[in-house]
C-alpha cells in the first residue's frame, strides 16, 4: 500500500478554499491561508500544510477561533504599526502585517508591524518571502505555545519561537533562513506522532527530562533548543518581541493549535528592509549571487553538493509543482473526514 498519493496544486487549493468557505471564511482570506498551506506542502515542509487545516477547523468548531474577524489597526505611526487579529486566522493577519510593512519600508526603508491576538499563521518563510518580490529583506518572528524548556528545566515554557529571513538574489533562488529555536518544529514531532514514526535521538525530550525516540512522548515531554542555552536565549527574545511588545500572551501562555480550551493570543514580529535605500539592488542581488558560488564552491563531505539556505525547498517546490504534492495517507484521511462533515468532494 502506498504511504502517500499525488495531487496536483490546483485540485488541493480548490479543496481547502471550499472547506474554508463553508466554515465561514471569506473567499479571498480563504485564498491567503491556502496559499500559505500549500507553499508549505510544495517546500517539502509537510508538518505546517494541509495537515494543519483540520486543526484549524477545529477551533473554529469549538468556538476558541473566529472564523472571519476583520484585523484592526491599533496604532500606525510612521514606520512602525500594531494589529490586532482579533482571534481569527494568523494567515490574514500576517499577510495584512507584512504587506503593510513592505509600503512603510518604501518610504522610510523600513517597516516593522506586530500583530497581537493571533493564532498560528503557518509557515514563517511565505512572509518573508513577501518581501523578497519586492527587492526588499524580509524578517519574520512568531512566539508559540509551550514546547521548549528551559535551560536545565525539564517542564515546556517557551515555544519554538520560529524566525525567518529572506533575502533576493539574481542568478540563484533568494536566500530563505526559516528555523524553529528547538532543533526541530513541533509540527515534524506531531507528523511523527501522527504517522507512526520514530523521532531521531537529539529532538526532544520525555516528561522526565530524558532523550526520546517516542513521538508521543516527546509531545509529552519539550524539545530540545538549538544550541542549549543559546537556542533558549534566542526563543526568550522572540517570546519578548512578540509577545511582551505586543501586549499579547506570552512565555508559557499561548495556547497549542491542538488546544481548544480558549484562544490562542499568540504575537507576530514583521519587518521589510527596502534595499533600494541602502545599495542599488541589482548590484546587491548580485553580491549574494557571489556569496552563494563561494558556499556552494566549498568543499563537500561526501559526493552530494554543497546546499544554500532555501536551496532544497526550492527545488522540493519545482518538482512538486510539476509531479503534484504528495500527501501522507493519514493526512488525506484526516481531510477526508472535512470533506464528508462539510459535503465537499473528497481527495482520492
Amino acid at each position: 500500500m502506498k504511504d502517500s498519493l499525488l495531487f496536483p496544486v490546483d485540485q488541493l487549493k480548490l479543496f481547502s478554499n471550499d472547506i474554508l468557505v463553508k466554515v465561514g471564511v471569506a473567499p479571498e482570506n480563504a485564498d491567503i491561508i491556502t496559499e500559505t498551506l500549500l507553499l508549505s506542502d510544495l517546500r517539502g515542509v509537510k508538518s505546517h500544510g494541509l495537515v494543519r487545516l483540520s486543526a484549524y477547523i477545529g477551533r473554529i468548531e469549538a468556538g476558541v477561533m473566529a472564523a472571519d474577524k476583520a484585523v484592526d489597526t491599533v496604532m500606525n505611526n510612521k514606520a512602525v504599526a500594531l494589529l490586532d487579529a482579533n482571534n481569527s486566522f494568523g494567515q490574514v493577519a500576517g499577510h495584512r502585517a507584512m504587506k503593510l510593512a513592505i509600503g512603510k519600508a518604501k518610504e522610510y526603508g523600513c517597516g516593522m508591524v506586530m500583530v497581537r491576538n493571533s493564532n498560528h499563521f503557518g509557515i514563517t518563510a511565505y512572509y518573508s518571502m513577501l518581501a523578497i518580490k519586492e527587492d526588499m529583506i524580509g524578517a519574520v518572528l512568531t512566539n508559540a505555545s509551550p514546547a521548549m524548556a528551559p535551560f536545565r528545566a525539564k517542564t515546556p515554557l517557551l515555544g519554538t519561537n520560529p524566525l525567518s529571513i529572506a533575502v533576493p538574489a539574481n542568478e540563484y533562488p533568494p536566500i530563505i533562513l526559516d528555523m524553529s529555536t528547538t532543533v526541530t518544529a513541533r509540527g515534524r514531532i506531531r507528523y511523527a506522532a501522527m504517522t507512526g514514526s520514530d523521532i531521531p535521538l537529539g529532538w526532544a525530550l520525555d516528561k522526565c527530562g530524558k532523550p526520546t525516540r517516542n513521538a508521543q512522548e516527546a509531545l509529552e515531554g519539550s524539545l530540545e533548543a538549538i544550541g542549549g542555552v543559546k537556542g533558549f536565549g534566542l526563543s526568550l527574545a522572540i517570546d519578548i518581541l512578540c509577545g511582551i511588545l505586543t501586549s499579547t500572551a506570552m512565555t508559557g501562555t499561548v495556547k497549542n493549535i491542538t488546544d481548544n480550551s480558549g484562544p490562542a493570543k499568540t504575537g507576530h514580529f514583521f519587518m521589510a528592509i527596502d534595499i533600494a535605500k541602502f545599495d542599488d539592488p541589482e548590484n546587491f542581488k548580485n553580491k549574494v549571487d557571489e556569496i552563494i558560488r563561494i558556499v556552494k564552491s566549498m568543499p563537500s563531505i561526501d559526493d552530494g553538493p554543497v546546499y544554500m539556505l532555501g536551496e532544497i525547498e526550492y527545488m522540493s517546490t519545482s518538482e512538486n509543482l510539476t509531479n503534484g504534492i504528495p500527501l501522507g495517507i493519514e493526512v488525506v484521511n484526516s481531510l477526508n473526514v472535512l470533506a464528508r462533515r462539510y459535503e465537499a468532494p473528497q481527495l482520492s
